[in-house]
């Protein structure tokens, strides 16, 4: 039994005890999303339309993370919403800035790697880079429309009578906490996966400069802007669309 095998046995033990059934949907979630990502990768490389590609994939990735994770179908429906708003606005701030940037393709580190290899695959290393980023800041705003919406809900089941203003104050108190458990959660993830490559900006005696027009450094540092500008858009966002759609619940029902 390898290690990833046993790893994942263990994951699936624990999400299993913890969570119950909704454990086991988000462990099959995990699963479909690696297995959609590898897809991708495989297509990517057979010369697919990247652009087509996102507009596919990213969707069945929000369907994946959010439904297979959240045992409440209206939770669901509503950060699905929500989340696929701000990846379309991030997507659009990613193209600007990946424009601007310049940074796709490979650096100057992996050339003694890719000795002997072509460096020119025919495919677009910019195309490729935004579908990157795209994919990368998936979670993270998905993460955060879901913690949003299961507040709100909760907050509504237990006082019904609650106005859309109260609501939506609420939801703002609760958006303060998931921006910065968020936000902690993105940053110490981007710094314990470029440990190493910062250790050797500084065994390299890279200057300041250098380390900033380096392309895996600006990737990696745009890749984590992209996901705490899909934060921020979220939590806004989910917070008006759910407790709007609440409220307008409620009055239907009171209604009949």
């Amino acid at each position: 039994m390898s290690t990833l095998t046993a790893l994942l046995i263990v994951l699936a033990i624990l999400m299993t005890v913890v969570g119950g059934e909704t454990g086991i949907r988000s462990f099959f979630s995990v699963l479909i999303n690696t297995f959609l990502l590898i897809l991708v990768a495989i297509l990517i490389s057979w010369g697919i339309n990247i652009p087509l590609l996102i507009l596919i994939f990213v969707p069945l990735k929000l369907v994946t993370i959010i439904f297979l994770g959240t045992h409440d179908y209206q939770v669901a429906k509503n950060s699905f919403y929500s989340s696929l708003i701000v990846c379309l606005a991030t997507s659009v701030i990613i193209l600007g800035f990946e424009w601007l940037a310049q940074a796709a393709g490979l650096g100057p580190e992996a050339g003694e790697i890719l000795v002997g290899l072509s460096q020119m695959p025919g495919l677009s290393y910019p195309l490729i880079a935004v579908a990157v980023a795209i994919f990368s800041t998936l979670g993270a705003v998905a993460e955060s429309a879901v913690a949003m919406s299961s507040g709100l809900l909760e907050i509504k089941k237990h006082n019904p009578e609650i106005s859309y203003e109260e609501l939506k104050a609420s939801g703002a108190k609760i958006g303060n906490d998931v921006l910065g458990t968020a936000m902690n959660t993105i940053l110490f993830g981007m710094f314990g996966s470029f440990l190493s490559l910062f250790l050797w900006y500084i065994r390299l005696n890279y200057t300041l400069g250098e380390v900033l027009n380096e392309k895996m450094f600006v990737n990696e540092a745009l890749i984590i802007m992209y996901s705490l500008i899909g934060v921020l858009l979220t939590v806004p966002l989910a917070t008006t669309f759910l407790a709007r759609n609440m409220v307008k619940v409620g009055e239907e029902n009171e209604g009949k």
